[in-house]
């Protein structure tokens, strides 16, 4: 017979709903929001059921610092056998030989999966050489501005951007070439968080071996594409590769790193070797196993059929929205795009990139401010990054990211009419002039109506219960 629970452990079986019903209330009106509104952010998506009942599994409660079958801690059988799953999907959901790369499931998310790629690669100080941000790069790829170093990747490494041509968009891989010969990095990085454009892999690898350089790929956010065979593979050229699980990938929050194996090299400097003593004990410490279950739920999902479709259509929808965005006279940089984003230049509008965040908010739809070419700030820039991953995750074709961009357009011609309004280029004058716009009440009812006609992945949205303040 079963003792029965002490009195001081009585919550510990209790639901969130009533052990803590005001995060539980939190929780129920964000999954309103994402129902609700129109989900564009390029480096989000909607993940399933099956990988958030894994992720919030009673592997939450376990410790298992270090590798499968080489802990610091016991009990971990069942932990080993669901990492050394995870590591097999890795490399079955991007066809990759087991005898030529391995693959650390540990990273926290995609930052640190980055750096303890740099840890693995390069002594402090090392030199490296990533896409800038306005271009289209990401922070931890060595980001630094004329007064400060933003990233890690900067302050305990020397870093030196390379940049797109600031007439095609397109990365200038002859001025990265010349200024390689210069700067003479020791490790070069491709990938990107806003360029809507495909990656020249084999001339990346061609400028890295002219200066003994390792060549890494981020490819967060194309990871997903790239299993489905719907972007070119890294993998053919690379040493390293790093990726989030969350974004094309459509898993929990994490992170991963690839890494080629050589035959016949000396394992205890080896790039497994090396990766694996960065992520732990150098960068992190026990691994977040119900997060890895989720992530090995996802690489299943991610090997499909099913999911290739996916893919393809997420690219098609990309394609749609950037016809429909084009067909009203915008620029988008590059002039259109390759994946699943589209970077929309609102510089010819006399618009920021903030201020077009802050009135799509208003009438539901979520995307972000993001530097385009040749902006000189990061906190006020000229475009915003539209992503068509979640969406597409909930059933949208192409007809309706051609609605998208018309609903897009029109959030455009309200938010001129409000800078005209506000008689200043400040946010919070535009804000306040905002707040008197009729237009925006009806086009936020339009688009809730719309949004809330597609079914929601993940979750039951069929009881959901709209927040009065909403």
């Amino acid at each position: 017979m079963a003792k029965p629970v002490e009195t001081y452990n009585a919550f510990l079986n209790i639901p969130l709903s009533e052990a803590d019903p005001e995060v539980a209330q939190i929780i129920e009106h964000e999954k309103y929001r994402q129902f609700a509104e129109l989900e564009l952010i390029a480096s989000e998506n909607f993940t399933s059921q099956a990988v958030m009942e894994a992720n919030g599994s009673a592997l939450t409660n376990k410790y298992s610092e270090g590798l499968p079958g080489a802990r610091y801690y016991g009990g971990n059988e069942h932990v080993d056998q669901l990492e050394r799953l995870c590591q097999q999907r890795a490399l079955e959901a991007f066809k990759l030989d087991p005898k030529e790369w391995g693959v650390n499931v540990q990273p926290y998310s995609g930052s640190t999966a980055n750096f303890a790629a740099l840890t693995a690669l390069l002594e402090p100080f090392d030199r490296l050489m990533g896409l800038d941000l306005p271009s289209g790069g990401h922070l931890t790829h060595g980001y630094q501005t004329d007064k400060k170093k933003i990233s890690s990747s900067s302050i305990y490494f020397q870093s030196m951007p390379y940049r797109v041509d600031s007439e095609t968009g397109i990365v200038d891989y002859d001025k990265l070439e010349d200024n390689a010969q210069l700067f003479r990095p020791q490790l070069l990085i491709c990938g990107a968080s806003a360029y809507p454009r495909d990656w020249d892999y084999a001339r990346m690898r061609k400028i890295a071996n002219n200066h003994s350089a390792y060549l890494l790929c981020d490819m967060a956010h194309v990871s997903g594409l790239i299993a489905a065979g719907e972007q070119e593979s890294p993998f053919k050229f690379c040493d390293i590769v790093t990726t989030t699980t969350h974004k094309t990938l459509r898993g929990p929050r994490a992170g991963l790193i690839f890494f080629r194996k050589t035959e016949g090299e000396d394992k205890k400097n080896s790039l497994e070797s090396r990766v694996n003593q960065a992520v732990f004990p150098s960068c992190q410490g026990g691994p977040h196993n119900n997060t890895i279950a989720g992530i090995a739920v996802a690489l299943k999902q991610a090997a499909s059929p099913e999911f290739v479709q996916y893919a393809k259509q997420v690219r098609a929808n990309t394609q749609a929205l950037a016809k429909s965005l084009t067909g009203h006279g915008y620029r988008l940089a590059s002039g259109g795009s390759d994946n699943h984003l589209v970077l929309w230049d609102l510089k010819p509008q006399g618009l920021t990139g903030s201020k077009i965040e802050k009135i799509c908010e208003l009438v539901n739809i979520t995307l972000n401010k993001n530097s385009v070419c040749g902006d000189k700030s990061a906190v006020t820039p000229g475009g915003v990054r539209i992503g068509t991953s979640a969406l597409t995750s909930r059933g949208f074709k192409e007809e309706d990211f051609a609605r998208v961009g018309d609903l897009l357009h029109r959030t455009v011609e309200i938010a001129t009419e409000v800078q005209n309004e506000a008689g200043s280029k400040l946010l919070k004058d535009f804000m306040t002039a905002a707040a008197k716009s009729s237009k925006i009440g009806e086009l936020q009812k339009e688009i809730e109506a719309f949004a809330t006609s597609f079914p929601m992945p993940g979750f039951d949205a069929s009881n959901l219960k709209k927040p009065q303040n909403h």
